[in-house]
């Protein structure tokens, strides 16, 4: 009998063969981003061609498995990162923060709890705390890294629940949400987690500045109020993927300071634009807030997975997560440690502020504020571009790194226009040269360029609106 252990290794020259082949592939790929197609879309019947097999039993080639990946993977899947990808919310992302991801990965440090990972949970609070003071909340605030926006509202909205409601004897199904109709999915995905109901859920019509209407929220309240509801919380944009708006933060403070609610800011989008002057002018009152999710793989221009949440009252997470099984006696016996599985529903988490720590010693903070600038000044400058042609239509100005817009025909129907809207953007996507988005506003389709990607050029926002019109003229000629 064979007693020789299978250690899943390959011989160290390998290794170093494979990782530097790896590094290679990716700074090149970065360095020729540019003139790449923006868009990478399989069929089903095409991938599955291409990757559907048994599991091999017999070992392959590294470098014959990296050169499959190289050919047949990398076509097909769009580079969120590329300087012409205006889509949704880019993920522009950093090699240093690539390659601290790689390292974390092979460190593999456990990050539940103080006992397994001293060092790497201590960076994870020097990072948080930079965060904290950034959005301007007191120092006994405090939160964990997530893996984005989604389970940072999840984590935030249990909390609240559990500060506001896991007291009260009263029904629970009476307790009610506000939050406008330009709220994040991730909000109301995590409430139907969380087990509220939908006609639990207030979503409130936004204004004319699609923010949420502070007159229409205070009435709402009294509403529910006096028919016996109890509410509890109000989650407000820092930042909104539609247009980037922001909900008024200094009134809806005052409002649940007077009401005894529980404000929550989604900011998994915007809260980072606190770095440069103009975001803070813009996110003005988001220091006072109960709770905030941030995703540094959005404008910290981090890879992905990586979000976070803050909440006011660190321990308020603890109060809500914290549970001492057993098999974790000799982990809380040390009361200064800080395990982060009392502050979250991971207990095996792994190393995620490794690579924003990194990051920001490379590159400083200051080359952080001048990105995210950048990315105001980029939705500005399309702004500018599309106002200089009478083909343009702007629906919603430049703010937070976001401009809406739609492309006039003449002589055609609203229905028909939003038919063109879509066949832009369908264009786009056939073409590779950029993409855009659209999106609903007010009732009608809009076109969209989300602006964070520090990357992209003055020519590349121009010639991208150039490529659209031109686009809206050829699917114009056509309706």
């Amino acid at each position: 009998m064979d007693d020789t252990p299978e250690t899943l290794e390959l011989p160290a020259e390998e290794i170093r063969k494979l990782g530097y082949r790896i590094v290679d592939l990716l700074v090149e790929r970065a360095a020729t981003l540019p003139s790449r197609p923006v868009t990478g879309w399989g069929s089903r019947e095409q991938l599955e061609a291409l990757f559907r097999e048994p599991a091999p039993e017999r070992p392959r080639d590294p470098g014959e498995v990296l050169d499959r990946l190289e050919r047949d993977l990398l076509p097909w899947f769009m580079p969120i990162a590329h300087p012409r990808f205006f889509a949704f919310v880019p993920g522009p992302g950093n090699l240093v923060g690539a390659l601290a991801d790689a390292l974390a990965s092979g460190l593999n440090p456990f990050l539940g709890t103080w006992f397994a990972g001293s060092g790497p949970a201590e960076i994870e609070l020097v990072t948080l705390d930079w965060l904290r003071d950034l959005c301007g909340l007191p120092a006994e605030a405090g939160g964990l890294f997530v893996s984005g926006g989604s389970v940072a509202n999840l984590t935030a909205l249990h909390a609240a629940r559990h500060v506001r409601l896991g007291s009260r004897a009263e029904d629970p199904g009476r307790a009610t949400i506000y939050l406008s109709d330009q709220t994040h999915s991730s909000v109301e995905r995590a409430l139907a987690v969380l087990g509220f109901r939908p006609g639990q859920i207030r979503k409130l019509p936004a204004d004319g500045e699609l923010r949420l209407p502070l007159p229409l929220l205070e009435e709402s309240i009294a509403v529910d109020r006096a028919a016996g509801k109890i509410p509890f919380c109000v989650v407000a944009n820092a930042g909104t993927t539609n247009t980037g708006a922001v909900d008024p933060f200094p009134g809806l403070a005052d409002l649940c300071r007077r009401e005894d609610l529980w404000l929550h800011a989604d900011g998994a989008y915007g809260a980072a634009a606190v770095l440069c002057e103009r975001g803070r002018r813009a996110l003005a009152g988001l220091e006072r807030v109960d709770s905030l999710s941030l995703d540094p793989h959005k404008w910290l221009f981090q890879p992905i997975e990586i979000g976070c949440v803050l909440l006011r009252d660190r321990r308020l997470l603890q109060d809500a997560f914290t549970i001492h099984p057993e098999y974790l006696q000799d982990v809380h016996r040390d009361r200064e440690a800080v395990n982060f599985c009392d502050y979250g529903i991971q207990l095996t988490r792994g190393f995620r502020a490794l690579k924003l720590w990194m990051s920001i010693q490379v590159f400083g903070m200051d080359a952080f504020r001048r990105a995210v600038d950048r990315g105001f000044d980029l939705a500005e400058t399309a702004e500018r571009i599309l106002r200089e042609s009478p083909r343009w239509e702007v629906t919603t100005p430049a703010q937070m790194g976001v401009v809406s817009f739609r492309y006039l025909s003449p002589g055609r129907t609203e229905e028909e226009l939003d038919a063109l809207q879509t066949g832009i953007v369908d264009g786009l996507r056939a073409e590779g040269f950029a993409l855009a988005t659209s999106t609903r506003l007010h009732g009608r389709t809009a076109l969209r360029l989300c602006t964070i990607n520090p990357r992209t050029t003055d020519e590349d926002i121009r010639a991208t609106i150039e490529h659209m019109a031109r686009l809206g003229e050829r699917l114009g000629e056509g309706l």
